[in-house]
């Protein structure tokens, strides 16, 4: 990536060189070059929300920016980045979305995310700290700024206006106004769950925002619901991608004695899986964890996991996120555990399992969504 600052070379993570994406786009070009032509002081205190893969961060390390994300994928990007350009440990501050932010802030940029939900919430909990003086300037491809976005940063900062788009990718530009003041926020949200869909019935969700339907219960879980595997006897279980934790409480509220390990690699998921859980008074043993998959969990020491991959990362359709959380499940379970998986019919998950597990056999299905189950031989 070519900036101001200098050439960076960057990667995603988990780093794998096969992978074609990049880990910056032309929104990132863009918000450099504006901050070096336009001469915007930088020696306050610089955030950079949202900023996918430490690219921001990484150019603007001199100025000792601090990054917020809900990505734990992102911080260790970020982290790779940094050192791969010999930044000094510390030189960039590494918040997640979930930390308090800066009692102060001089400059904000805001590289616009996918969940509108989650810039509310993050525009909120920044609001306290920006000053009449503050310079905001979001990010984004054109496809990805609605008039919605503009009206979030006119709600809850002050007023704004665009860019002209270059590359495909738009500046956002807000001027704060002190006498403005923003609405309460709405996050988390708590909602009760239907009857009919088994041991979660009428129970509490918690969701922070960002997290998959935040709002109701997504017609793909709920069919997982009704489907879960039944008995265990203590089993140690991983509801693997748990978003708002609902599947994994579940399976809790049937086996008090199962030791359920709710991981994501979302801070925002993890925070709701852990207050859904609360919420509900389940006993037994419960453990959170925000994680890249299954890593950092002892290979042979699981007996269930319990899964419902994405199919995208940001913008882009790839099944490589998948891939990886089946291959960790095959390595974590024990001889005769158990992947369970919920997905798409036309996704063809049922190839990739037996390619893995040498089998997959299918439990349940719908027209639009099949719940899958391999075994560790």
């Amino acid at each position: 990536m070519t900036t101001p600052w200098g050439e960076f070379a960057l990667t995603r993570f988990p780093e794998d060189p096969r992978d074609r994406l990049r880990a910056w786009d032309a929104s990132d070009e863009y918000l450099l070059r504006y901050l070096a032509q336009e001469g915007v002081p930088l020696s306050g205190t610089v955030v950079v929300v949202g900023d996918r893969w430490g690219a921001l961060v990484t150019a603007l390390a001199e100025h000792r920016p601090a990054q917020i994300t809900d990505s734990h994928l992102t911080q260790e990007a970020t982290r790779a980045n940094l050192a791969r350009h010999g930044v000094e440990p510390g030189a960039v501050r590494l918040l997640t979305t979930q930390d308090p932010p800066p009692d102060r802030v001089d400059v904000l940029l805001v590289r616009v995310p996918k969940s509108l939900a989650l810039l509310e919430d993050q525009l909120l909990r920044l609001a306290p700290a920006v000053h009449a003086g503050t310079v905001v300037v979001g990010t984004g491809m054109v496809k990805e700024i609605h008039t919605s976005t503009l009206r979030l940063f006119e709600r809850i900062l002050g007023p704004t206006r665009t860019s002209l788009a270059e590359k495909k990718a738009r500046l956002i530009f807000c001027t704060p106004d002190p006498a403005l003041e923003p609405p309460a926020s709405p996050w988390p949200y708590v909602y009760t769950l239907p009857d009919g869909i088994g041991p979660a019935s009428g129970r509490t969700v918690v969701n922070h925002a960002g997290v998959f339907c935040a709002e109701r219960l997504d017609i793909g879980t709920r069919f997982f619901l009704e489907h879960l595997p039944s008995g265990g006897d203590g089993r140690r279980v991983v509801d693997l991608g748990c978003g708002n934790g609902v599947v994994g409480t579940a399976v809790a509220l049937a086996d008090p004695a199962a030791e359920v390990l709710f991981v994501d690699e979302s801070f925002q998921a993890v925070a709701s899986a852990e207050a859904t859980y609360k919420a509900n008074g389940v006993p037994g043993h419960a453990e959170f964890r925000v994680a890249d998959g299954l890593a950092g969990v002892p290979s042979g020491s699981v007996d269930l996991v319990l899964n419902n991959p994405p199919f995208h990362s940001h913008q882009a359709t790839t099944d490589a996120t998948a891939w990886r959380m089946f291959s960790g499940a095959r390595r974590a379970l024990r001889p005769g555990g158990e992947l369970w998986v919920i997905g798409n019919r036309h996704l063809g998950y049922h190839v990739k399992l037996r390619k893995l597990f040498g089998n997959s056999r299918l439990v349940a299905s719908d027209p639009k969504f099949v719940v899958l189950k391999a075994v560790k031989r």
